[in-house]
């Protein structure tokens, strides 16, 4: 044995003996397989360091997992021919986005699923979590109203689209920024789309809202997952204590949904 065939053979083992965490990818949080399924959630390292937050996201995303097991068994029984040469694949991923006065930790939910069709398809939700309430909650504290159709939806919603007019002609899709796109955005808490707390270039503070849409959402499949960020200053006037505390500075350079 030479000296190079002996270290290529060292090499060989040490990279073997490597963990998957370490290797690239890490290790899933959770998973379930069967015959025609393989889904997989991912928390990332900082969901992880709030017990409550983790154990929260790790039994919402395992049980979306198992019912997808479920159906896909379910349909591979139906049509097994489908099934023979590959199975649906589902992945999740909470990912941190921002932490706000301390309290209140803005994750981003991503999913992916191919089920061999035409192409993949993904998703996409946050949660907003109360650190000290140790539970999930909407942007509606923050605001003096969120009615549906109120004054403060109303300018949440107009500052939306034009974000997402910016958006798109950045993406020369100018053609899309139409009403008939937008149509499912409405005035209201439930409809206007995904909502996190953007990061600020002040320390606690946050510089607005950033409001996230999935492919289809707001565009062709084509055009992929849009982000729409509003800056506080914008709903100044319907801020409430609580939001007129937690809000300040400006969006960093580079800021985008993790």
């Amino acid at each position: 044995m030479t000296w190079f065939t002996g270290f290529m053979l060292l090499l060989a083992l040490s990279l073997v003996s490597i963990p998957a965490s370490m290797a690239g990818e890490p290790r899933p949080d959770a998973t379930v397989r069967n015959k025609a399924f393989e889904g997989r959630v991912y928390l990332d390292d900082k969901v992880k360091a709030d017990p409550a937050l983790a154990a929260d996201s790790l039994a919402e995303g395992r049980k979306w997992i198992e019912m997808s097991a479920a159906e896909a068994e379910r349909e591979r029984k139906q049509d097994p021919q489908f099934f023979r040469e590959r199975s649906w694949t589902y992945e999740r991923r909470y990912n941190f986005r921002s932490l706000v006065d301390d309290r209140y930790v803005s994750i981003v939910r991503g999913d992916y699923m191919d089920t061999g069709g035409a192409h993949p398809n993904s998703d996409v939700n946050t949660i907003l979590w109360d650190q000290a309430a140790k539970k999930r909650i909407s942007i509606r504290p923050f605001f003096t109203e969120t009615a549906d159709n109120g004054p403060a939806m109303k300018a949440m919603l107009k500052a939306v689209i034009g974000a997402l007019n910016v958006e798109k002609k950045k993406r020369d899709a100018s053609a899309t920024a139409t009403a008939e796109w937008y149509k499912e955005l409405k005035p209201s808490l439930l409809k206007i789309g995904a909502v996190t707390l953007a990061p600020s270039t002040t320390t606690g503070k946050s510089s607005g809202l950033t409001f996230h849409y999935p492919p289809y959402a707001v565009g062709p499949y084509a055009e992929g997952e849009y982000v729409a960020f509003v800056p506080w200053e914008t709903l100044k006037p319907h801020l409430s204590a609580e939001g007129a505390k937690i809000f300040g500075g400006a969006r960093p350079k580079g800021d985008t949904e993790p």
